[in-house]
């Protein structure tokens, strides 16, 4: 693994490479995007872009870690007002406005990396497994807030319901890609929702 840089230039010529290739790879994909496309994109030269990533893989496997913090960053807000049942109503709604904005092109830019890394790296594999974790721990969170409030059934397991919820996701995002609909999510999050709602007390639901 290459040191991190010493220097704040040294830092942002690190992060002018990476964000290129994060850039590159999200509008061509891996197979689409060489380094020599990444030093262009980035201008810097083979000898800066050495310095930082010791090889393809290894910018690779810092692709696929800022594009969870990308990703997870872009949520945060919403996520933490899933602690009720009408905050997650109204996170479900925005990830399918995302969506209808898009034309339902480019997906879950987590997904999409994951498709095309995951067998090839097991670096790659882990930081993109740690990102869908904390997508997973963010919804868990909230579930877990409303089960200490009581809006929650007795015995429901807020961990195995933010598993449910997040893989309902993932399956309507695939499908909204490659069908360019959009309501494949909202067929994906109305079913995540309603699995939610059947597991709260009747006092915590909207009237």
């Amino acid at each position: 693994m290459a040191p991190e840089p010493r220097t704040a230039r040294g830092r942002a010529t690190r992060e002018r490479i990476l964000s290129a290739a994060t850039a590159l790879i999200a509008e061509r994909g891996v197979a689409g995007t060489s380094l020599d496309d990444v030093r262009e994109r980035a201008q810097a030269s083979k000898s800066q872009l050495y310095l930082y990533f010791a090889d393809r893989d290894a910018l690779l496997r810092a692709v696929a870690s800022a594009t969870c913090d990308e990703v997870i960053a872009l949520q945060a807000d919403a996520l933490a007002e899933c602690d009720s049942l009408a905050g997650i109503g109204r996170y479900l709604d925005a990830l399918v406005a995302v969506q209808e904005r898009r034309d339902a092109h480019g997906g879950c830019p987590i997904g999409s990396l994951a498709g095309q890394l995951a067998e090839r790296d097991e670096g790659a594999r882990l930081a993109l497994g740690d990102g869908f974790r904390r997508w997973e721990d963010g919804i868990r969170t909230g579930l877990e807030a409303m089960a200490a409030r009581g809006d929650l059934r007795a015995g429901t397991d807020p961990g195995l319901l933010a598993n449910q919820t997040l893989v309902a996701l993932q399956g309507g995002l695939i499908l909204a890609q490659v069908r360019r609909d959009p309501q494949q999510l909202r067929v994906a999050a109305d079913a995540a929702l309603e699995l939610i709602r059947a597991a709260t007390t009747t006092a915590a639901r909207p009237g």
